[in-house]
């Protein structure tokens, strides 16, 4: 077999870390996790005490030559706030770079978020709400971002949006899946 027939094998990003000046980085709108303020101590204290372990996950946006947060707010935020880690940064934050449509990242940043924590209601409603306006049906979102029926019902009653009901997929749950 020829090198140039081989399929490229996938490579995650983590592989791919980059070192990005936190000015080219901005949060996202979508992001419904929430940290308590004891919480958020801890990990000023962590990345104090161990240094960044972990990147923050971003959208590259080539006509603003920026960055967007899907995931990572919390440690982006510390920096920001905290200027002995800035300066011990040298105001670089490590990045890994996804490149899917803003469906797909509200989709990772939502993942993200539930493997680690609790999610304020509100925004999660506000994230579900989006999704279905942009045109995600039941079962993506519930298979994308991880939720089942009961759940995914709640969060549109709780939008109070009459047109997250207008699909047919609510007929009944055997519908759905």
């Amino acid at each position: 077999m020829r090198p140039d027939s081989i399929e490229e094998k996938y490579k995650s990003p983590a592989y791919n870390v980059q070192a990005v000046p936190i000015g080219k980085i901005q949060a996202n709108s979508y992001n419904p996790n929430t940290v308590a303020p004891p919480e958020m101590q801890l990990l000023y204290k962590s990345i104090k005490e161990d240094g960044y372990t972990m990147p923050v996950v971003c959208y590259y946006l080539p006509e603003d030559d920026r960055y967007e947060l899907v995931d990572g707010f919390h440690r982006y935020t510390v920096m920001l706030k905290h200027s002995d880690i800035y300066e011990r940064e040298n105001g670089m934050l490590p990045v890994v770079v996804i490149n899917k449509d803003i469906s797909n990242r509200m989709a990772s940043t939502i993942r993200h978020n539930r493997a680690r924590g609790i999610h304020n209601i509100e925004l999660m409603s506000n994230v579900v709400s989006e999704l279905t306006k942009s045109g995600m049906s039941d079962a993506w979102i519930m298979k994308n971002i991880g939720m089942d029926v009961d759940e995914l019902l709640r969060l549109k009653q709780i939008s109070g949006l009459a047109e997250l009901f207008a699909t047919k997929e609510f007929s009944g749950a055997k519908d759905v899946l």
